[in-house]
């Protein structure tokens, strides 16, 4: 794994978005990282049993829970339709809709945080290889007779690569914060059913 020097951490901290959760160095946002949800973080209701563990799994539900954890679908409309849902429904069916929403959303979680770590790692080795290129660069000036063909094909490579990851840490504001998205849209859900709960 690569850990990086003092000047690639000059790079990053160019970019407030890049290391400043804490120390693991593969993740690159702001935010805290934190690799897992629980039930209990972003629901006031009762915890699931094994009848509404079983329940969640009911095509009807199902098929409900596919619907509700899209992010396209606007949390109002989700409401309603939850509402909906809950004028025909049991307690218990309500209990096992929101652990088939969970289980959706935390799955999908779980995989972007852990894509958001690599696209981490993937920064840190590329500002690795431009502080690589700067040095490379460097040596090619301090040379005695100057190769100015070869200074000019480092300092293409080099913009290349510096161009890259600038694009990269622009595109990290909104990756870093999509998880936090899908914490709020299940807790949100979670709100919504419980609401309707006797």
């Amino acid at each position: 794994m690569i850990r990086p020097t003092l000047a690639v951490m000059a790079l990053l901290a160019a970019d407030p978005a890049f290391g400043a959760a804490g120390i693991d160095p593969d993740w690159p946002c702001i935010q805290r990282k934190q690799p897992n949800l629980s039930m209990g973080q972003v629901w006031t209701g009762p915890i699931p049993d094994e009848a509404a563990l079983e329940l969640a799994r009911d095509p009807q539900i199902v098929r409900l829970a596919d619907r509700l954890e899209q992010r396209r679908l606007p949390i109002e409309e989700a409401e309603t339709t939850i509402a909906d849902f809950a004028a025909q429904a049991e307690d218990g069916q309500l209990v096992a809709l929101m652990q088939a929403i969970f289980d959706r959303i935390e799955r999908d979680r779980s995989a972007l945080i852990a894509g958001i770590a690599r696209y981490g790692q993937s920064q840190l080795s590329l500002s690795e290889r431009i502080e690589e290129r700067r040095a490379e660069m460097a040596a090619l000036e301090a040379a005695e007779t100057p190769d100015f063909d070869a200074i000019d094909a480092a300092e293409e490579a080099l913009d290349w690569d510096q161009r890259i990851f600038t694009e990269r840490q622009q595109s990290l504001t909104y990756v870093c914060e999509t998880p936090v998205i899908l914490e709020q849209r299940v807790f949100a859900l979670g709100r919504a059913i419980v609401s309707h709960l006797d």
